[in-house]
């Protein structure tokens, strides 16, 4: 029997799994959260907070405030000295190892309970496609995992590194043949040179599923056509699966099809060091990012949602997964099998179905922009990007955006975006009026600011070729997991950016 005939069978098997959890979301994460409370009661952290005590969410609510990670820092290095049951039972088996917090560098850890759901929630996205489209010759040609390296370092006999680097060492036995690159070039370290070495390696493959954050895998692509003077299609004739997370695929995806010279499918997943949240569960015809993604409430995490206009308010509302409702942007809070507590992980969503339980990525909850009390939000700078540049032919490479407070001369202040263009507008004046009128149709504050004359129309500045990739060079973020931040409060990004400045 094929790969492809085997792997059918399996995903209308694993189908009728997810769903059956899928139908009882109370219920389900309901018995997490006791679970959870009755296996970390005798920990550190379960004694500081009375965990004896907790009997229903509002004792919870009570008795466990919302954690940061630097709040969470002192029971991490206790950890990393060596300690036993702090946040969790026994020891972590590893730490991820993260970057971008005020404290440095991010040690997340993964317990024996928790690493399982990392690797099977992978999985389950792969078979719930093949499961709905019947397409399943992927698994019979090559893939490829732009990814950190592997190699891990220790600490205190807990092995530490990149949460991709770490999963690499889980991927199953019967696909070890059909995954690329190789261990050799994985670990390599400098990420131009290790994207050099891939092509290398892949370019002659029969590479069917291409998976990583769409910023580097369209480096990788670019290189290939460097390479070879063919579009990405025509090196790899059966590629037609695209796997991504981390960032929003739609300002990527018309740039991405050109390097490719062809549409492809794609596989949208939610996945971070702290936990895999979620992956896309839908196939329509014309499905775009708003159907979201299938929240995954039987993975060893309890959540917790704050609306994100509240967030920074004394008391804020805290509220299980029976309380939320659609399209209201939600902070996400975590309690897991990996010992994290009320843990704030930065990312705002939003609902778009609660039968089932079905989310979009709208962005970071310090990633916004509200200097004029707009509070703008990732999702409304890449829909209204997304609007301007839909039916024309412009293609970008990468933006970001940042208010102008202090124009000179007598002008009123706007929001400046930087972008670097594939293919730049003729008219660019005319094209960043139209962003603004898009904005103005996703943002009521936006809006009302421009109709009373509060801010200008937004100017857009043009980044010189590679400026983007040179800034994450410049601060140490250069591929992997590393995403550029759509928009910000301040300017410490753009003031960078400037240097890089089309003339």
């Amino acid at each position: 029997m094929s790969k492809s005939i085997f792997a059918k069978i399996y995903a209308g098997i694993v189908a009728k799994r997810v769903y059956r959890w899928a139908r009882n979301p109370v219920k389900i994460q309901e018995k997490t959260f006791r679970d959870l409370i009755s296996k970390a009661k005798n920990t550190a952290f379960g004694k500081d907070h009375h965990f004896d005590q907790i009997r229903n969410y509002n004792d919870f609510k009570k008795k466990v405030p919302v954690f940061d990670y630097e709040d969470l820092l002192p029971y991490i290095n206790r950890i990393k000295d060596g300690e036993k049951d702090v946040l969790w039972k026994g020891k972590p088996i590893y730490f991820a190892k993260t970057s971008g917090t005020t404290s440095g560098a991010k040690y997340i850890p993964i317990t024996s309970e928790s690493m399982p759901y990392h690797i099977s929630a992978a999985k389950e996205a792969l078979l719930l496609y093949i499961y709905h489209t019947g397409k399943a010759e992927f698994v019979d040609g090559k893939m490829i995992f732009l990814q950190g390296s592997p190699v891990l370092d220790e600490i205190k006999g807990i092995k530490t590194g990149r949460l991709s680097g770490i999963v690499a060492h889980f991927v199953p036995k019967y696909l070890q043949k059909n995954r690329l690159p190789s261990w050799k070039s994985n670990c390599i370290d400098d990420w131009e040179t290790k994207v050099k070495a891939i092509v290398e390696e892949t370019i002659k493959e029969d590479m069917r599923l291409i998976s990583g954050i769409p910023s580097w895998v369209q480096m990788y692509f670019e290189k290939i056509i460097e390479k070879t003077g063919k579009k990405v299609g025509e090196v790899f004739p059966n590629f037609n699966l695209f796997v991504y997370g981390g960032v929003n695929y739609e300002p990527y995806r018309k740039n991405m099809e050109n390097l490719i010279g062809k549409k492809v499918d794609s596989i949208e997943l939610f996945p971070a060091s702290e936990g895999f949240f979620a992956y896309q569960d839908q196939y329509p015809k014309n499905r775009t990012s708003k159907h979201g993604m299938l929240l995954l409430l039987n993975s060893g995490i309890f959540y917790e949602f704050i609306p994100a206009e509240e967030f920074y308010n004394e008391n804020p509302t805290r509220i299980t997964i029976k309380d939320v409702k659609i399209g209201i942007n939600y902070a996400m809070i975590l309690s897991t099998n990996a010992g994290l507590w009320a843990y704030n992980i930065g990312d705002t969503i939003a609902f778009t179905s609660l039968k089932p339980y079905r989310v979009i990525v709208t962005g970071r909850i310090k990633h916004f922009i509200s200097a004029f009390g707009e509070h703008v939000i990732a999702k409304e700078v890449e829909e209204s990007l997304r609007k301007a540049v839909e039916n024309k032919d412009i293609k970008i490479q990468e933006f970001t955006v940042a208010p102008q407070i202090n124009p000179p001369g007598d002008e009123l202040p706007y929001h400046e975006w930087f972008i670097e263009f594939e293919k730049e507008p003729t008219d660019l004046k005319a094209f960043a009026e139209q962003i603004d009128r898009e904005m103005q149709k996703q943002n009521i504050y936006y809006f009302d600011l421009r109709d009373g004359n509060i801010l200008q129309n937004l100017k857009i500045s043009k980044v010189s070729k590679n400026g983007f990739k040179n800034y994450m060079k410049s601060v140490g973020k250069l591929g992997g997991q590393n995403k550029i931040p759509r928009l910000s409060n301040d300017r410490k990004i753009t003031d960078q950016l400037e240097l890089l400045k089309s003339v």
